[in-house]
Formats: C-alpha cells, sequence, structure tokens
C-alpha cells in the first residue's frame, strides 16, 4: 500500500509564507511551538511516527509534536469537531461533507496553486479552495495471487469481464484454489467494487450518475461493477459458503493460494504481503490488476487520496501545523512505506503498482461536484437506501446470485433502479 520525491527544506518554507495568520512561529518567522497531531494509526503511533517526529524535529528544532492515536477515529474525532478540541493536525473524518470543510479547517491555499505541487487536493477542497493534504492516495482494482492464476494457465490480463469470469473458471478447474473471495460476512469489503467507478476513463462517471435514473442498466460503470460480481458468485466461482467468510483470514488465503482473487483497493497490498511473509508464502506472489474492462484498448482506474490532513480552524500553532502537513506529504516517507501513491504530482507509482505500470494503466481522479451538488451522489444512495460504499446491498446481490434470495440479476438491477430514479426525484424536488 515507490521512490520517494525529496522537497527542500526552502520550499516548505515559502508555502509558510503563504499560510494564514496564526501562531506557531519564532521571531525568525521559523515554526515554533507544540502541535497535536491527531492519527488513526494506532499501529504505527509507537513505531514509523516516532521516527516522523524525530526527522521533523531536526529540521525545526523550535517545534515540539505530540501524537494523538484514537482507535474510533471516525465516531470520536467527529464528536469532538463541535468542541473545537482536535488538535492541531487532523485527519479529515469523512463524515465531513465537502460544504462544511470552511466551518472546521484553516485553508491551504488555492485548488489551482495546490494541483501544481500535489494530487488528491480536490477530495478535501470547497468553492476552489484546498483544506486538506492527502497523506497518501490509492488505486482501484483486483488483489490475486499470481502463482496461481498463472498454475491455472493464465498468462495475461483479463481484459474484459467475460474473460476475467474465464479465467476465474480456469482457476477452479486446474487449481485447489478457491477463485474468488467475497469477504462477505464481515461486510465492508463488498464496498471496496464501488472504488471502480471511471473503468471507462471517465472522470465525471459519479456526477453524470446523480442525472441518471437507472445506472445499473447495460452500458453504464455500474451495471458492469456489480454485473460483474453477480455473474461471479452466480457461475460458483467464489467460495462455497460466503456466511463463513472471515477478513483477517482472507489474507493468509490468498497469500497462500488457498484463495486467488479480490477486489480491494491498493492499500490492501502490503497487507497481504506482510501475511504471506507471516505464513512462509512468497510476498512476490500477490499481484495487482486492474478491472477488467478497456476503453480504446486503455484499462483505467480510479485514484484518490486516503485520509487528508488538515489544520484545525482554531489552532493556536497553525504555522508550525502547516509545516507539519506539508513535511508529512513531500519527506516523511509515509506513502511509499505504505505501498501508496505519494502525494506529490511529479512522484511515481510505487513499487507495489509495477503490474500497473507495465499494463499502461492510467489513473483517473473523479472531477468534483459543483458546489452546489457537492453532497448530492450521497444524497441519492441514502435517500434509496443504496450503500454504495457499504455492505447491506451487495450482500444481497450476492445472496440472490447465490439462489438464497428470490430473484435474478435483471429483477435486482431493476429494483435498484427503481429505488435510485424514486430518490433522484424525491432529492431534487
Amino acid at each position: 500500500m515507490a521512490k520517494k520525491h525529496i522537497a527542500g527544506v526552502v520550499a516548505v518554507t515559502l508555502l509558510l509564507a503563504g499560510c494564514s495568520a496564526g501562531g506557531g512561529a519564532s521571531d525568525s518567522g521559523e515554526p515554533s511551538g507544540d502541535i497535536t497531531v491527531l492519527t488513526n494509526r494506532t499501529d504505527l503511533v509507537e513505531t514509523d511516527f516516532k521516527d516522523y517526529k524525530a526527522a521533523f524535529e531536526e529540521i525545526y528544532p523550535d517545534v515540539t509534536v505530540t501524537f494523538e492515536a484514537i482507535t474510533d477515529y471516525e465516531g470520536e474525532v467527529t464528536t469532538r469537531l463541535s468542541t473545537g478540541d482536535y488538535g492541531d493536525v487532523v485527519g479529515i473524518p469523512t463524515s465531513v461533507s465537502l460544504d462544511q470543510l470552511p466551518q472546521f479547517f484553516e485553508p491551504l491555499g488555492t485548488v489551482d496553486e495546490l494541483k501544481e505541487k500535489y494530487r488528491y487536493v480536490d477530495k478535501a477542497a470547497f468553492d476552489g479552495t484546498g483544506y486538506g493534504m492527502a497523506t497518501f492516495g490509492g488505486a482501484n482494482g483486483f488483489l490475486y495471487n499470481k502463482r496461481v492464476w498463472e498454475e491455472a494457465g493464465v498468462t495475461e490480463l483479463p481484459t474484459s469481464p467475460d474473460q476475467f469470469l474465464e479465467d476465474l473458471q480456469a482457476i477452479e478447474d486446474n487449481t485447489d484454489a478457491i477463485p474468488y473471495y467475497t469477504n462477505y460476512a464481515d461486510g465492508w469489503p463488498l464496498g471496496q467494487w464501488q472504488g471502480n467507478r471511471a473503468i471507462t476513463g471517465n472522470p465525471d462517471t459519479v456526477n453524470e450518475m446523480n442525472s441518471d435514473d437507472a445506472p445499473w442498466s447495460e452500458g453504464n460503470e455500474q451495471y458492469v461493477i456489480d454485473g460483474l460480481l453477480f455473474d461471479i458468485v452466480a457461475n460458483g466461482l467464489s467460495e462455497d459458503d460466503p456466511l463463513t467468510t472471515a477478513w483477517e483470514g482472507s489474507k493468509g488465503l490468498i497469500a497462500t493460494g488457498e484463495a486467488a482473487t479480490a477486489a480491494l483497493g491498493s492499500w490492501s497490498i502490503v497487507q497481504f504481503q506482510q501475511a504471506a511473509e507471516d505464513a512462509g508464502a512468497d510476498p512476490a506472489d500477490i499481484g495487482y490488476m486492474p478491472f477488467p474492462y478497456q476503453e480504446d484498448g486503455t484499462f483505467f482506474s480510479q485514484t484518490a487520496g486516503d485520509f487528508s490532513n488538515a489544520i484545525n480552524k482554531n489552532s493556536d500553532n497553525k504555522v508550525a501545523a502547516r509545516a507539519w502537513i506539508d513535511w508529512f506529504a513531500e519527506e516523511s516517507g509515509f506513502a511509499e512505506s505504505q505501498g501508496g501513491i505519494p502525494p506529490t504530482v511529479d512522484s511515481e507509482l510505487p513499487n507495489t503498482l509495477a503490474g500497473f505500470a507495465e499494463a499502461g494503466v492510467e489513473l483517473v481522479e473523479l472531477t468534483p461536484a459543483p458546489a452546489e451538488e457537492a453532497t448530492l451522489n450521497s444524497d441519492i444512495y441514502n435517500e434509496a437506501e443504496i450503500d454504495l460504499f457499504g455492505q447491506i446491498f451487495r450482500q444481497k446481490l450476492v445472496d440472490v446470485a447465490r439462489g438464497a434470495a428470490d430473484g435474478d440479476k435483471k429483477s435486482y438491477f431493476d429494483e435498484l433502479n427503481t429505488r435510485w430514479a424514486k430518490a433522484r426525484a424525491e432529492v431534487n424536488s
């Protein structure tokens, strides 16, 4: 979840000059004071983050960094936003809508200015202003065990859903591995399928979905994505009993070749490589392929930022907080350590995505919605009770596909289209 892009200290200092007023600077203008950095990475705060603290404080000796690691990050930080007590640097919770960013966070610059240097700016931007800096980015596709696929006789990446199904069938016929692992029981991994939007290379796919009454119709991306999951299960190419799947166990299954494939973001690669190492298997067996669909002979993959670091609007140490955010994005090496795509625009893909580079996969950042429609997509799917990034509607899809619920692909997709159209009408009324 690489090669480093190292920006000089001078570049960081220049950025600080454009920072809005606030404490955290010494008489010389250099960052100073104490800053608290909130993080969801409870697993790293006593290891890697200590190294980051030492390296940063060596450059800025008048700054002291303290980390506050939070287990229920989303829930606790969302609650604390209303109090003003959420550190100096904070990873923006997903509960914060784009139009709420100015309420809680300090502006970092205009979107146009930030995009000259950083990726994923739109993820935390509103009305032309950026409020957050992505810690790293990821791509979307399928994690797979390369050894199993090769043992099944598959040596080339599938370029269509039909070819993908044929390849999974070859795994079923020629190996002992489970061709595809749904992770149905934990549920949340089913939401990873939604990350495969923009497989046609269209950055406006979400905005166009907002004006479509029938996204689950042939020819649409949503139909292709969810249709492939349906067909995998309907063709008996997933685990026999999805009720018994387990997320942590799936790492070992795929790492050792007992299972072959799963739809997961590229953030997962490092975790599965580690699982292979722990199991005495070869981490090099873990591969990552794009969604099996090409537009004019090209693979596309949506790329998006992970958590975005932001400055608490109430911070007394905004200059020092900005120094940390810039340094973390440019010099910490955090993105590389996670197998992620560094947030600087001139950085290269990490080694974990070498397969993407070889296949010529083009990364697509989605076009943000207009400010007045910032929450339109989520408003529609919430009203429709179709949790695109959750688990309920795809668990039902799996149940229908395996015969555990009434219906078939057409009837279920017709139901989804009806609910979507009704929700659109309600939201737009």
